[in-house]
């Protein structure tokens, strides 16, 4: 049967349930992605002096056709792009300025370091997001950035930041779309510290310097990303998930839920209700952790689907900004910013097909044998018939066709490099 017969065998199971197909679609094509770009480069970024990774992050694997400039790496989110369905956003970090051979430290970067990816992004009608980089760098050797006690170096990375609010505020302004600026930093300590409350009192004053500079929220939105560990800080880390909620929450600015920033057992699906009652917007890097905070290539795990459900069901697709973060160099890396973000959006999609309504009225009537019993069934009905149909409409390949495109790609362009 071909993709049109199968999808209107699926639309009449899910109509009889008064889910409608044609608006599940139109409020999905409204969502946008935050692509990384960093899946393409492992994490190289375009320095000209270029530093080893640290911080406490690593990419394993040695998968041929890695991006090394700029243009490669453009050229290969084009691939990833013309794969999925919707118009997205690009996130860059800081490391991916070009300065033209000109070396230009953190702490100066300008605007015009990313003309050519604003450049890039009005041709392909893309939005831009963007991260300060504390990490790799001399400066974050010892893993304190915001947090060091040396007031020079905290300065360094305090102007870093204020520079890169105003990056995303370019960004925001040259594309029309409202840019996330997000701060992370690496800063922890590896032993059970003596004073944890010292490192907090820095760590509070640098980011009430950082948002003190005069920036456009309308152009550019804030946020700041939490962690529970990392290699070099496994006993504490600076900027804790409560740290950052409280901070976040007095402030005004977005607290962003990376899903393996938690310990193993916490789910961040059952934080979005709550974080959501108390401020207006939500900021989300997904990710697939296993075992540890491992950033593995996002599948349609029970995890994902729930974060598609909590975002759909809360009527919260304008409230979260969702952006992913993974790095995996054992695959194709078109290949696994193709798989992440199908996923990302098929969890969506997922969740537009229940009937929400009904369910939630299930609950409220502590009928929740009849819920549980439709919730599993939803699993089995061809919700792959509806995704198929989607993608054809969006002009992207249905089902695997992908694959063969990536592959024609790996063979034409990024085994040549």
């Amino acid at each position: 049967m071909s993709v049109q017969d199968n999808f209107k065998r699926a639309k009449e199971q899910y109509e009889k349930w008064g889910v409608s197909i044609e608006e599940a679609f139109e409020q999905l094509k409204r969502v946008p992605i935050s692509i990384h770009c960093w899946q393409g480069d492992d994490i190289g970024g375009f320095e000209v002096n270029q530093q080893e990774l640290s911080g406490g992050i690593d990419v394993t694997g040695n998968y041929p056709g890695k991006a090394t400039t700029p243009e490669q790496l453009r050229s290969d989110l084009e691939k990833a792009l013309s794969l999925i369905p919707g118009k997205h956003k690009i996130n860059l970090h800081a490391i991916y300025a070009e300065t033209e051979g000109e070396v230009v430290d953190r702490d100066q970067l300008e605007p015009k370091h990313f003309e050519n990816w604003v450049k890039w992004a009005k041709e392909n009608d893309l939005g831009l997001d963007f991260n300060p980089t504390l990490f790799s760098h001399p400066k974050a050797e010892d893993g304190l950035t915001l947090t060091n006690p040396d007031k020079e170096i905290r300065d360094f990375w305090i102007k870093h930041c204020i520079q890169s609010r105003k990056i995303g505020e370019y960004f925001g302004k040259e594309l029309g779309q409202q840019a996330l600026t997000n701060i992370w930093i690496p800063d922890g300590y590896k032993d059970i510290p003596s004073d944890r409350l010292t490192p907090r009192k820095r760590l509070k004053d640098s980011l009430d310097e950082i948002f003190a500079a005069d920036v456009d929220e309308s152009l550019n939105v804030d946020a700041v990303e939490s962690k529970l560990f990392g290699i070099g800080s496994e006993a504490y880390v600076v900027g804790s998930h409560e740290f950052y909620m409280g901070y976040a929450l007095k402030n005004n600015k977005l607290c962003l839920l990376d899903t393996g920033h938690y310990h193993p057992t916490e789910v961040v699906s059952n934080k979005i209700s709550a974080m959501l009652l108390f401020s207006d917007q939500l900021a989300l890097h997904v990710s697939r952790p296993v075992r540890w905070d491992s950033d593995h290539v996002v599948i349609l795990d029970d995890e994902l689907r729930e974060i598609g459900l909590e975002i759909v069901r809360n009527d919260a697709l304008d409230k979260v900004m969702i952006g992913l973060d993974f790095f995996d160099a054992s695959i194709n890396r078109v290949a696994a910013w193709t798989i992440g973000t199908r996923n990302m959006i098929k969890s969506l999609l997922y969740a537009l097909l229940l009937p929400n309504t009904h369910l939630k009225q299930l609950q409220e009537e502590g009928n929740f044998t009849d819920r549980l019993a439709l919730l599993e069934e939803f699993k089995t009905y061809p919700f792959g018939a509806i995704w198929d149909y989607y993608c054809e409409q969006m002009e992207v390949p249905a089902q695997e066709k992908w694959l063969d495109e990536v592959k024609s790609y790996e063979k034409e362009v990024l085994s040549q490099r």
